[in-house]
């Protein structure tokens, strides 16, 4: 059975292929492959350019040529190297075969045993990972983020004057702007952007056991360490951790997946918030002909999109939070669970990308219901008692909050017509009154 949307066991390749397809150049096991070549390619032509002795006479005008084998990468190499895999059993000797074989190709078959020299795996595979990490944070998560955040700053503009109440422990609370609260989660996101664009993406290299062992006994008079961190940093652009065991200490990729965890988890608490608004009939929500709410009730018109986003961050911070507590841990120089784990980074990316997706689906369908807005200001006139009474504080009236608690802690409802006659009780001036009496739900609302 070939693989198709239908009978794909994860709906991340399944139901939202659509919705992940861009991760398939960083996540997919071609991905991974082709970022192992690339790794290899440019180790070669940094030894190149040392030059190792036995690399002295190597032209560089081929460079072009070795940067080829990866830049015009295709389905049918990673093919090619999948099948060497099923005989060596390794796929990053797979690799390194396949590369010696261009070199034949290329009629450079004196060079080749400088492919993968000196290394182990984990030194291709922890470059080849924080690289398609970092390139898929610059070229599709930052960009499926600002169009949430973009959004959320359009509607918070919009929404600015706008005036509701506030519940605080899900009761009636000093009323607030609905444009203000939506600009809280954009300031909370742009927070933890900030920290999660600080995080290094960091790479080991420094061959088997992270001494550069095999480079020294070799050419003892090279500097190998400034080697490594010069190909790691200013080559591949990642940062080099140093010392090491056999693999990269994974610190810093469990921050990266811990700050990605942090905006779910606010993006988490936006779904539930405007969900509870929608059933609250603060809003409306656009109708699409053909849908349907649900399969009993014609009525319906349900906040589906919040919904989804919820469920699928929520997983996203479940394989988040595995990652960032099982990768760093690793029996004394090394032992093979990151290896496994690691082939599921996209699955956490994946499923966020789907939240994001959804989020902005349902902020997009989004109508505002004003009277409902209005309605809930003008039933809920107790609300003002906080105004009321940090007024007469400032006018030195004796005690103040205990007086507005015997009005408002009442199982009556308190009108507009009540605080009037409250306020008429009050032995302060007539300014005082007035100062007091133009107070109301709708324009307590702060700054």
């Amino acid at each position: 059975m070939s693989l198709s949307n239908l009978n794909a066991i994860s709906p991340i390749d399944g139901r939202y292929r659509s919705k992940v397809a861009s991760l398939a150049a960083y996540y997919s096991e071609e991905a991974l492959i082709k970022y192992r070549v690339k790794v290899e390619i440019e180790y070669f032509i940094a030894l190149c350019e040392i030059p190792l002795p036995q690399l002295e006479d190597f032209n560089t005008s081929l460079y072009d040529d070795l940067r080829a084998i990866y830049q015009d990468f295709s389905s049918d190499d990673a093919q090619k190297i999948k099948d060497i895999e099923k005989v060596t059993n390794h796929d990053v000797k797979a690799v390194e075969y396949f590369i010696k074989e261009k070199f034949d190709a290329l009629e450079l078959q004196t060079y080749k045993e400088f492919i993968h020299f000196g290394l182990t795996s984990q030194d291709i595979n922890n470059t080849a990972i924080p690289l398609s990490i970092k390139d898929m944070f610059n070229q599709v998560y930052f960009k499926e983020l600002s169009l949430v955040v973009d959004k959320l700053n359009e509607l918070a503009t919009e929404w600015k004057d706008i005036s509701m109440l506030a519940r605080t422990h899900g009761q009636p609370a000093s009323p607030t702007r609905l444009g203000k609260e939506i600009k809280v989660f954009v300031e909370r996101i742009e927070q933890q952007l900030t920290l999660l664009q600080q995080i290094p993406h960091a790479a080991k290299f420094g061959g088997a056991t992270g001494n550069f062992n095999a480079h020294h006994v070799a050419y003892p008079t090279i500097d190998w360490k400034s080697f490594g961190t010069d190909f790691v940093e200013n080559i591949l652009g990642l940062h080099h951790s140093f010392p090491t065991t056999q693999i990269e200490h994974y610190d810093h990729m469990a921050a990266i997946f811990d700050a990605a965890k942090r905006i779910n988890t606010i993006l988490i608490d936006l779904d539930r918030d405007i969900w509870t608004y929608v059933s609250n009939d603060y809003f409306k929500q656009k109708i699409k002909k053909g849908e349907v709410g649900s399969s009993a009730m014609p009525h319906k018109v349900n906040p589906i999109d919040f919904e989804n986003s919820e469920g699928n961050l929520g997983i996203a911070n479940a394989i988040f939070e595995h990652l960032s507590v099982k990768l760093p841990v690793s029996r004394l120089q090394r032992d093979l669970t990151d290896s496994t784990v690691l082939r599921n980074i996209g699955v956490p990316f994946g499923h966020t990308l789907i939240g994001f997706a959804s989020t902005l689906k349902g902020l997009n369908k989004l109508l505002i219901n004003t009277d409902a807005f209005a309605k809930d200001l003008e039933n809920n006139w107790a609300v003002v008692a906080e105004a009321i009474q940090t007024i007469l504080r400032r006018e030195a009236y004796p005690n103040p909050y205990e007086t507005l608690k015997g009005l408002t802690r009442v199982n009556e409802k308190i009108t507009g017509a009540t605080i009037a006659s409250f306020i008429d009780t009050l032995e302060v001036s007539d300014d005082i009154k007035t100062e007091l009496k133009a107070i109301t739900p709708s324009n307590y609302t702060g700054i």
